[in-house]
């Protein structure tokens, strides 16, 4: 494994330098003041962040990339074979056989299709109303945001003492004031997907509402004032100035809350373990890999996840694309 490194350390760097050599003779052939101090100095302050990216990034991707193809078990880590397609062929045996892979596939579908709209839409919400010029809105901002800065872990918690089965539990408690029994949301197939799917929407919607919030500062306030001398009214407004104005925010936004839906795994393994009903691509992965330490295994499965987003990906940037 050290000698594979530096061997993929040191292509990384001749391409970085490469890279470098060819920016300052591009640099030269313009009508451009060139300076190779400046240009120096400014590799030089990249290559932190490029290394980091190598070692976080990069190298783990090539490795996965690799392991997919090997029986790489995590104890004989010195005995890899090279298996070929079988671990894909096992991937896909268990998805036709509707084992644990394909509850995790069904889980995470449902998960993707139920929080990527939600989180979305109160983003948006939150951004249109905190956007207003209002004395003491930017309290309400704040208040929004500061889920978004707490731990996933912490949140996890916090929202177990909610859906406690107990009678003492927060939701429970409220319910019993009607005169509902005590129930197990987590436990219960029916909700326990649906209320991990408000969590996650609820502490990440303010992250986006700041990009929303950023992209409505975009929008010229003079489109508005023409829209009111037209007689538009706050709908009209909305679909014909703010909602083109975010299209290319939307865009990034809803590219990156799916990329982010698809690899959920804290919220299920902190909140129900590892359950049928709320087990994900990520969380089973995870659970392949280190506890039961099939990491070729687990990496022809990440490989797989990896191609789906990327089309999927691919495919929301073609569907809406700028006019």
């Amino acid at each position: 494994m050290t000698v594979s490194t530096l061997i993929i350390f040191g292509v990384f760097a001749a391409v970085f330098l490469g890279l470098a050599i060819w920016d300052a003779a591009a640099s030269k052939k313009k009508i451009v003041k060139y300076k190779l101090r400046s240009s120096a100095t400014a590799y030089l302050m990249l290559l932190p962040a490029v290394l980091l990216a190598f070692l976080f990034i990069l190298l783990p991707i090539l490795y996965s990339l690799g392991y997919a193809f090997t029986d790489y078990y995590l104890l004989t880590p010195n005995d890899i074979k090279f298996i070929g397609f079988d671990n894909f062929k096992n991937v896909f045996k268990e998805i036709g056989e509707k084992g644990t892979l394909y509850r995790a596939i069904i889980n995470t579908v449902i998960f993707v299709v139920g929080v990527v709209p939600l989180q979305i839409g109160m983003a948006l919400g939150l951004a249109l109303f905190t956007n207003r010029k209002v004395r003491g809105v930017k309290i309400f901002k704040v208040c929004f945001f500061a889920p978004v800065v707490i731990s996933l872990s912490v949140t996890s918690f916090l929202w177990l003492q909610i859906l406690s089965p107990s009678e003492t539990g927060l939701l429970n408690s409220l319910f019993g004031l009607f005169g509902a029994k005590p129930h197990d949301w987590l436990r219960d197939p029916n909700t326990a997907m649906l209320w991990i799917i408000i969590l996650s929407a609820w502490q990440g919607c303010g992250y986006q509402m700041l990009i929303f919030t950023s992209g409505l500062s975009n929008i010229r306030d003079d489109l508005y004032e023409a829209a009111s001398l037209d007689g538009a009214n706050a709908w009209q407004k909305f679909r014909t100035v703010t909602w083109p104005g975010l299209r290319s925010t939307f865009v990034y936004i809803i590219i990156t809350v799916f990329i982010g839906a698809c690899r959920i795994m804290t919220q299920p393994m902190l909140m129900t373990g590892y359950q049928d009903h709320t087990v994900t691509l990520s969380y089973y992965m995870y659970t392949q890999g280190y506890s039961y330490r099939w990491v070729g295994y687990s990496s022809a499965v990440a490989l797989i996840m990896t191609v789906v987003i990327g089309t999927i990906t691919l495919i929301q940037r073609r569907a809406f694309r700028e006019k």
